[in-house]
């Protein structure tokens, strides 16, 4: 029985990368609903397979085209009725090569284009071909996405920026994701009441530059991020808010001044450095220094003395001598990380960077192993610190095991604890007992176990 004899179809997405891939997702899901698609947690059997890509990472493209022979044996054994579809970034940067090398693959579809997947269907029906949809369109994706979405859980994530004009040297996503655009506040605020109405009770808001966000507001003037997420704190039901990923250059003082005064606001901040080095920023087009990057840290240490961050780091980028790792690997002592992700650099086609000369792996390894040690030292010492205290946490479902409910500290720490209570939703006292290198255990206090 093919797709277009049942009343449902069978979906199956597979993320790869940032958080804004899976609230694209999460989104496609919504705008297929309509055509009879439900979710499944399996290719196999699936009427339809979507691939959300990343460009990010180092050999990001040939991780696809590996992932996709895989696809192909699946539609192959269906009779070739299964439809493949390749969305995200990868599809942006590589769309006609996606189709020469896979021709068995039917959409390629850009980040700007996901909207339009219903129509993209009906003309690979019509056409009994590929086809591809890389452009970035006049009309704003988010006016065409359906009211309806499914429910995303106690914690949800919603973009409202998506762009970047900072063309940093290392770096795709001006030319996948395009220039910076900000959602208007009233989309954005109707959106984050839907998702409390569906159980939601924390919202990350996400941007590829999302501190730089500059959406209309209702009275006809640009709204700031600091504004919107004053907006967002009124909606009843909304307990918790982040944002990311933040840049250095658009962390304002107001902003800063907004995880004193806004109670919702989490303190804990993903704010990208990439470097401790000014020559390496510069190298990089990073538009700060170093020591913009300090400023900011001690102001909003000043602003809320609880605040804790994450950060990025690239290692090994052409022209980075020992004495800039060494630059970098002060700033880290420095500022104290209670999560950090690193990488080594690796260079992305099209990009600044790409062309210069590059330097060894066994450098760039080296490097990258003494930097992870440091953060891995620094997240297990935050870690431990918590031991013995008595922190807020979200809880947002059942752990692993019987008798266990899981979520989250206000440093999106995992937490876990034994209770007969169910308590989804819910924000509880919880003393920490243990630190894990990657979660904490803790125990309620006895009303709530009684409860």
């Amino acid at each position: 029985m093919t797709a277009t004899d049942r009343n449902t179809r069978r979906l199956h997405i597979v993320t790869h990368g940032c958080q804004m891939n899976v609230y694209d997702s999460a989104r496609m899901a919504d705008v297929l609903a309509p055509l009879g698609y439900t979710a499944v947690d399996s290719p196999e059997g699936a009427d339809m397979v979507i691939m959300n890509t990343c460009h990010i990472r180092e050999r990001a493209a040939e991780k696809v085209f590996s992932a996709l022979g895989r696809l192909r044996d699946l539609k192959e054994a269906t009779g070739n009725q299964m439809m493949i579809a390749v969305t995200g970034c990868v599809a942006q940067a590589e769309g006609d090569i996606l189709l020469k090398r896979a021709p068995y693959v039917d959409m390629v579809v850009g980040p700007q284009a996901y909207h339009r997947l219903p129509e993209l269907i009906a003309q690979v029906h019509r056409s009994k071909g590929a086809v591809i949809d890389t452009d970035f369109p006049a009309e704003k994706k988010f006016d065409f996405l359906p009211d309806a979405a499914a429910p995303q859980g106690v914690i949800a994530n919603l973009t409202i920026q998506e762009g970047c004009d900072k063309f940093c040297s290392f770096c795709v996503v001006p030319y996948t994701r395009g220039a910076e655009a900000s959602r208007p506040v009233a989309s954005i605020v109707a959106e984050a009441r839907r998702m409390v109405a569906q159980g939601t009770r924390e919202i990350a808001l996400l941007g590829q530059n999302v501190n730089a966000y500059h959406g209309e507001g209702p009275d006809g003037r640009i709204w700031s991020l600091a504004r919107l997420l004053s907006a967002l704190a009124e909606i009843p039901g909304l307990s918790r808010l982040r944002y990311t990923t933040s840049h250095p250059s658009d962390m304002t003082e107001e902003l800063i001044l907004a995880h004193r005064d806004n109670p919702a606001l989490m303190p804990f901040l993903h704010l990208p450095v990439q470097s401790g080095s000014d020559k390496i920023l510069a190298a990089m087009n990073r538009k700060h220094k170093a020591d913009d990057f300090r400023r900011i840290v001690t102001r909003l240490r000043e602003a809320r003395p609880d605040m804790a961050f994450t950060s990025d780091f690239i290692i090994g980028h052409p022209g980075e001598t020992d004495a800039d790792f060494a630059a970098t690997m002060a700033l880290v002592r420095e500022t104290g990380f209670a999560l950090a992700y690193s990488f080594n650099y690796s260079a992305r086609p099209g990009t600044p960077a790409a062309g210069l000369a590059q330097i060894a792996d066994e450098v760039k390894n080296a490097r990258l192993y003494e930097l992870q040690a440091e953060l891995r030292r620094q997240q297990d010492a935050f870690n431990a610190a918590t031991v013995g205290l008595n922190t807020p946490v979200l809880f947002t479902g059942l752990g692993r095991h019987p008798g266990q409910i899981a979520g989250r500290s206000l440093y999106a720490q995992p937490v876990v604890v034994e209770s007969p209570v169910e308590l989804t939703g819910e924000i509880h006292a919880v003393k920490i007992t243990h630190a894990n290198p990657n979660s904490l255990l803790g125990s309620l206090n006895k009303e709530v176990r009684a409860a």
